[in-house]
């Protein structure tokens, strides 16, 4: 039988990121999410502690881990603010990531021990403002020019919602961009896609003002302007014409941490609301008496609970190199929703108070609907596992 219980070491990984999200990052959390802040002190313990280095080996500056321990560590800090979670979702998943899996030994050299550090974050821009779910739409180009050991990569086009992109300590973003023309097997013609890393720094690279967002307000999202940004040749991340495969298969694993991400974000709700029913009184009883409220948090729980068991599976099945493809889509579909549903129901739970800004339900609330779109809308997962299914 399959044992879902956490090792001695993933246990007290979890406990000591569920301490600190308690201790370090809720007391802030309702400041930064009013003044869509940016949470630079929360990062810098995170860094210090070592949550940017989980998945990555000790030589290249990182804690030896695995992603479960990266998702493990998401769920807990999903609990209590997303916008942190996403923070460091975004940073090891899509900044770090594609360069630990695909970078040369110099690039790794150059920039993992850096990143894994937590000390500079790295972004990952893929989406466009006409290319999100089809990113296969790319506009942005990069052409070469000069000769012989001169090369550079000029690249000109704009990016969207672009996370951890224009921070103080932002450094580097990872771009798509069309680098030329493939013939496919039936003679068409297909895009030639390829990733290129452009330090922050480079001139023509322009952060653009922050998006007024919905939720995730301590989180940095931004458009991107590049305008001539010119980069060495040997900035191309991985085999020319292979940016879009290899991101597509970052995504895959993004899916569990995003999965896992959403299940702290359920798991909050029901935290929160199992609280306030025991001390709200209402009609001569705490109002956790009534079945009205105390059936709507067990549905609560029992969403959190599911969609922890298909991350679990997911992330399971990744680190034992099987096929699982289909089963994160499974589990980011399911957790985004189960987090939308909880956010929904715990604010009812808290009746008026869930409606205050002040209140982490209410955060949540807000927070959560991203999760059913970023990284992969509800649809696209839908069509993974119909196409998986053979339809």
């Amino acid at each position: 039988m399959p044992d879902f219980e956490l090792s001695e070491d993933y246990q007290d990984l979890s406990d000591t990121v569920r301490d600190f999200a308690d201790q370090v990052v809720a007391p802030v959390s309702a400041k930064h999410d009013e003044e869509h802040s940016f949470p630079y002190e929360v990062v810098s313990q995170m860094a210090d502690i070592g949550l940017f280095g989980l998945p990555f080996p000790e030589e290249s500056g990182g804690m030896g881990g695995d992603y479960f321990a990266l998702a493990l560590a998401l769920e807990q800090l999903g609990r209590v603010d997303q916008s942190v979670a996403i923070t460091l979702e975004a940073g090891v998943s899509l900044g770090a990531m594609p360069i630990h899996r695909f970078g040369t030994d110099a690039q790794k050299e150059e920039w993992l021990p850096l990143l894994a550090s937590g000390k500079a974050l790295a972004g990952f821009g893929l989406t466009e403002p006409e290319a999100g779910s089809d990113a296969g739409g790319t506009k942005t180009t990069a052409r070469l020019e000069g000769v012989g050991d001169a090369k550079n990569w000029v690249i000109n086009g704009n990016k969207a919602f672009i996370t951890n992109s224009g921070t103080d300590i932002t450094r580097l973003v990872t771009v798509t961009a069309v680098t030329g023309q493939q013939e496919r097997p039936d003679g068409s013609i297909k895009k030639e896609i390829s990733t290129i890393l452009v330090p922050t720094s480079t001139p023509g690279f322009t952060a653009e003002k922050a998006y007024n967002k919905v939720g995730w307000n301590a989180s940095d999202t931004h458009p991107l302007t590049l305008d001539n940004v010119r980069v060495p040749e040997e900035n191309l991340l991985g085999t020319r014409g292979r940016g879009y495969a290899n991101f597509l298969s970052i995504l895959d694993e993004g899916r569990i941490a995003i999965a896992a991400l959403a299940v702290g974000a359920a798991q909050g709700c029901v935290d929160q609301s199992v609280k306030y029913a025991k001390e709200r009184s209402a009609f001569g009883q705490n109002i956790g008496k009534y079945q009205a409220i105390a059936f709507k948090i067990a549905r609560m729980e029992a969403r959190a609970h599911t969609a922890r068991l298909a991350y679990y599976d997911a992330a399971a099945r990744m680190l034992a190199g099987k096929p699982f493809k289909t089963q994160a889509a499974i589990a980011k579909m399911i957790a985004g929703e189960a987090a939308m549903d909880n956010a929904r129901d715990a604010t009812q739970v808290f009746g008026g108070y869930g409606f205050i800004n002040e209140f982490t339900v209410a955060r949540h609330y807000r927070d959560s609907k991203i999760l059913e779109v970023g990284e992969g809308t509800t649809e696209v997962q839908l069509m993974l596992i119909a196409r998986e299914l053979g339809l």
